[in-house]
C-alpha cells in the first residue's frame, strides 16, 4: 500500500467538513414549539458535536503539515483517523444526520493508507516540534524544568497519601508569575493585550501538568476563572483589589458552583445570597470546590433572587473570604454564622481535594458582590466568562497529561522484553505510540490557535471543541499506556497508574463532557 498524500488528506478533510456542515444544516431544519432548534435527539447531537471538535482540528493539522515530514506524517495520522471514525459514525447514523451513507467513500484510500498499522507505526518515538517563538519556548522551558525539579519528585507522594500541596510548589508558581498570565500589567499581570496573552498560560498549564495534574496543572485555573469573571464585570475597585492580589498568589482561588443536587443545570441552584443589613448573608451547601481548603477566597454562585422561576437570570457571584486551611476538613464561625467544607475522597487528581462546603447564616459585605449593583442577579453570565478560560485550560491539562503518559509508555516499550524482543520492536506497540505521537501534538496545536482567538476576544465555541475533543482522547491514550506497562501499568508503584486515574476527570469537570456538547457547541451550531 501507497503513503497517503498531503493533497488527499486535504482532499479527505474538505470531504468530512460539508458531511459535518450538512448535518449540522439538517439539524437547524428541525424546530421545536419555541422555534429553537429541536434537542430531543441528544445522541445525534452530540456526535455532530464531536465531530465538529475533530474536523475544525483537522485544519490545524493541515497547517502544522506545512512545517515538514515528521509534522505532515503525524497530521495525516490525526486526519486519518478522525475521517475513519466519522465514516463509522455515518454507517449506522447517516439518516439521523441526513447525508449519506457514503459521503465519505471518495475518502477511503486516503483513510486506508494513513490508519493503515504500518504507516501508523512510524510516528512512533516523535510526537513532533511545537513550533513555538523563541520567546514561548522559553516559557516552556522555565515550567518545564520548574516541573521536572520541584513537582514531580512530589507527585506520586502527594497522590498516594492524598496530601496537601505543598507550600513549595504553590509559591515556586507564583514566583514565576503563573497565576498572573492572562491578568492585564494594569492590575498586576503579565497580559500586555497582544495575541500570545493566552499562550504562555496555555504553555505554563501543560508543561505543570506533565509533572502533576492534581499537583501541578490544576492550580492556575481556578484563579484564572476568578480572574475572568472580575475583568468581565467586576468594578474598577473590585479589580484594583483582587487582580493584583490574585496575580501575585496572595489571594488562593477556588470555585463554588456546583451543588449536590445540581451540577451543570446551574439554573436550578438553591444556595441563597440574602440581603442584610451591610451585605449578604449565604446559606446552603456547594459541593466538588476544588482547593476550597487551601484557598483564602471562594468565587461563589448563588441565588439573589428568590423566585425560582427566574433561573439563571437570578445568581449572583461573591468573592467569600476565608483563612487558608490545611487538610481534609474545617470549621470557621464568625458572627453566629458557620463555614464548613470536608473533602470528598476521590479515585484520582488527589493534591487540590474537592470540598463539599456548607454555609450557615455567612456574612460577606456588599463590596464583595462581584460588579456590585450592576453585578446582581448577572452571575450566570460573569460566570460562563470565567469557565471560557477554563475551559482552554482544561485542554492544555489533558495535553500535558498525555503527552506524559506517551513518554512513559515509550520508555518503558523500549526497556521491557516480551518473546526475547523490546516491545518497542513490535508493530502494534509502535502503532499505539504513533496514533499517541499525532492526538498529542495536533491537541497541542489546537490549543495554540484557540489561545489566540481567545486573546483576540474570540474562540468560545472552539475553546469549548478543544476540552471535549482532548479530554475524552486522553483517557485513551492513558488507557493505552497502561496497557503497554501491562500488569506493572496496574500497580499504583508505576506512575501511569496515576495518569489513568487522573485522566477520568478530565471530561467532567469544568462543563461535563454532555452538557458541554449539548448546551453548548451544539447550540452554537445550530444557531
Amino acid at each position: 500500500m501507497s503513503e497517503p498524500s498531503l493533497d488527499a488528506a486535504a482532499r479527505a478533510a474538505a470531504v468530512a467538513q460539508q458531511v459535518v456542515d450538512a448535518a449540522i444544516a439538517h439539524a437547524k431544519n428541525k424546530k421545536g414549539d419555541k422555534g429553537e432548534a429541536a434537542h430531543d435527539d441528544q445522541v445525534t447531537l452530540y456526535g455532530i458535536s464531536h465531530a465538529a471538535a475533530a474536523t475544525s482540528m483537522m485544519k490545524t493539522a493541515l497547517a502544522y503539515a506545512e512545517h515538514g515530514d515528521t509534522e505532515a506524517r503525524l497530521a495525516m495520522i490525526f486526519i486519518g483517523r478522525v475521517v475513519a471514525d466519522l465514516a463509522g459514525t455515518l454507517w449506522s447514523q447517516h439518516e439521523r444526520w441526513g447525508v449519506n451513507a457514503d459521503a465519505l467513500d471518495a475518502s477511503r484510500e486516503f483513510v486506508a493508507a494513513a490508519t493503515s498499522g504500518d504507516y501508523v507505526a512510524t510516528a512512533a518515538g516523535d510526537t513532533g516540534p511545537a513550533h513555538l517563538r523563541e520567546d514561548l519556548e522559553l516559557v516552556a522551558d522555565t515550567f518545564r524544568r520548574f516541573a521536572a525539579e520541584k513537582i514531580a519528585p512530589q507527585a506520586e507522594h502527594i497522590h498516594r497519601e492524598d496530601l496537601d500541596i505543598p507550600l513549595d510548589i504553590i509559591d515556586g508558581v507564583a514566583e514565576l508569575g503563573c497565576f498572573g498570565l492572562s491578568i492585564p500589567e494594569q492590575y498586576g499581570g503579565f497580559a500586555q493585550g497582544g495575541e500570545d496573552d493566552y499562550m504562555a498560560m496555555v504553555i505554563a498549564t501543560e508543561e505543570l501538568s506533565k509533572a502533576s495534574l492534581g499537583a501541578g496543572g490544576s492550580l492556575i485555573t481556578r484563579p484564572e476563572i476568578l480572574a475572568r469573571a472580575l475583568e468581565a464585570g467586576g468594578t474598577e475597585e473590585q479589580k484594583q483589589k483582587w487582580l493584583p492580589q490574585i496575580a501575585a498568589g496572595e489571594t488562593l482561588c477556588a470555585v463554588a458552583v456546583t451543588e449536590p443536587d445540581f451540577g451543570s443545570d446551574v439554573a436550578g441552584l438553591k444556595v441563597t445570597a440574602t440581603q442584610v443589613d451591610g451585605g449578604w448573608m449565604i446559606n446552603g451547601t456547594k459541593t466538588w470546590c476544588t482547593f476550597a481548603g487551601r484557598a483564602n477566597a471562594l468565587m461563589v454562585l448563588a441565588r439573589t433572587h428568590l423566585d425560582p422561576s427566574v433561573g439563571h437570570r437570578g445568581l449572583s457571584i461573591f468573592i467569600v473570604e476565608k483563612p487558608s486551611d490545611e487538610g481534609h476538613h474545617f470549621r470557621h464561625v464568625e458572627a453566629g454564622g458557620t463555614l464548613e467544607g470536608r473533602a470528598i475522597p476521590t479515585l484520582g487528581y488527589r493534591g487540590m481535594h474537592s470540598f463539599e462546603v456548607s454555609f450557615d447564616d455567612w456574612f460577606v459585605p456588599s463590596e464583595n458582590l462581584i460588579g456590585g449593583d450592576e453585578g446582581l442577579n448577572r452571575g450566570f453570565y460573569l460566570q460562563m466568562a470565567g469557565f471560557e478560560n477554563g475551559r482552554i485550560q482544561t485542554a492544555a491539562r489533558a495535553v500535558g497529561l498525555m503527552n506524559r503518559a506517551y513518554e512513559v509508555g515509550y520508555e518503558y516499550a523500549e526497556n521491557r522484553k516480551v518473546f526475547g524482543a523490546p516491545l518497542l520492536d513490535y508493530q502494534l506497540t509502535q502503532a499505539k505510540l504513533g496514533l499517541m505521537a499525532a492526538i498529542v501534538q495536533i491537541s497541542r496545536q489546537y490549543s495554540y490557535e484557540v489561545a489566540r482567538m481567545m486573546s483576540a476576544g474570540q474562540g468560545t465555541l472552539e475553546a469549548a471543541m478543544a476540552k471535549a475533543f482532548v479530554c475524552k482522547w486522553a483517557e485513551w491514550v492513558t488507557r493505552e499506556s497502561l496497557q503497554i506497562h501491562g500488569g506493572m501499568g496496574y500497580a499504583e508503584e508505576y506512575e501511569v497508574s496515576r495518569l489513568f486515574v487522573d485522566a477520568r476527570v478530565l471530561s467532567i469537570f469544568e462543563g461535563a463532557d454532555e452538557t458541554l456538547c449539548l448546551k453548548l457547541i451544539a447550540r452554537r451550531l445550530l444557531s
